[in-house]
């Protein structure tokens, strides 16, 4: 099981063992948002391990109940003008597009709840195993901001119908159903979460190194020719619609615990 973060240590735990990096988002009293200080800590974290060959896997984790909520709308509205929210969706983008350049593995081990662009960030690892608690959205449909950045890697993880289904609606879905539709490649126990992925880890980790970064490379190569087009438009769509009526009423609304009024 995950420890409660403690507030003073840094928003981004890393630690090494037996060719196993494990970085940890430790905000857990606050979902573990996606703050431009946090995506700025795991780019930094994932360009050292880019260039470190004592590292064979990469095992992405949070503190506390929830995995990640995605971004924080507060910081979002603070931004206010088109570009300066653009600029975050941008570093975003990259920070994404990393775990998959990374030439090694990533498994994103999921204990609690993946929401908006935290499900993004599930799907954009390489491999997944979630606890049977664990649930994932893409809620931002409710709120008027379309998941357009999260459904790059989730479309690209599910069947086009289950991908659509999870974006038009923001439902919920449970872990057994994220294993039926491919999120995640499997769900344990919450009590066998961390023996699970430190197996999976383990197994990868004793595999040939070049031969593991070649052909992860050459995977993604021959399947998402268009990932960095497809990320742009997305993240021009996505960042332009909080900038709108009805994504500021939606931020709004979020943030002061109502529903929206879309007459506003």
């Amino acid at each position: 099981m995950s420890a409660v973060p403690d507030p003073g240590l840094p928003i981004l735990l890393h630690e090494e063992r037996d060719g196993v990096a494990t970085l940890t988002l430790n905000r857990g009293a606050q979902m573990n948002l996606l703050t431009l200080e946090m995506l700025g800590a795991l780019q930094s974290a994932l360009d050292a391990i880019a260039k470190d060959g004592s590292v064979r896997v990469v095992v992405l984790a949070a503190a506390g109940k929830g995995f990640c909520a995605g971004h924080d709308l507060k910081e979002i509205r603070a931004l206010g003008t088109p570009d300066k929210v653009s600029a975050l969706f941008e570093t975003c983008n990259r920070m994404m597009l990393s775990i998959q350049r990374l030439p090694q593995p990533v498994i994103a081990k999921v204990q609690g709840t993946a929401a908006a662009a935290g499900c993004q960030l599930v799907a954009q690892c390489d491999l997944a195993i979630a606890s049977d608690n664990a649930t994932f959205t893409t809620p931002g449909v409710n709120w008027g901001f379309f998941c357009s950045t999260p459904s790059v890697p989730i479309g690209r993880n599910l069947l086009r119908k289950h991908a659509m289904e999870m974006l038009l609606t923001g439902d919920r879905v449970d872990a057994a159903k994220a294993l039926e539709w491919g999120l995640v490649n499997n769900v344990v126990a919450a009590a066998g979460l961390d023996g699970a992925v430190a197996d999976l880890a383990s197994k990868i980790a004793a595999k040939p190194a070049a031969s593991i970064a070649a052909g992860k490379r050459a995977f993604y190569d021959q399947m998402d020719l268009g990932v960095d087009r497809a990320y742009e438009l997305a993240g021009g769509v996505i960042s332009a619609s909080f900038t709108q009526p009805e994504g500021k009423e939606g931020m709004d609304a979020f943030i002061g615990k109502r529903p929206p009024d879309w007459k506003r």
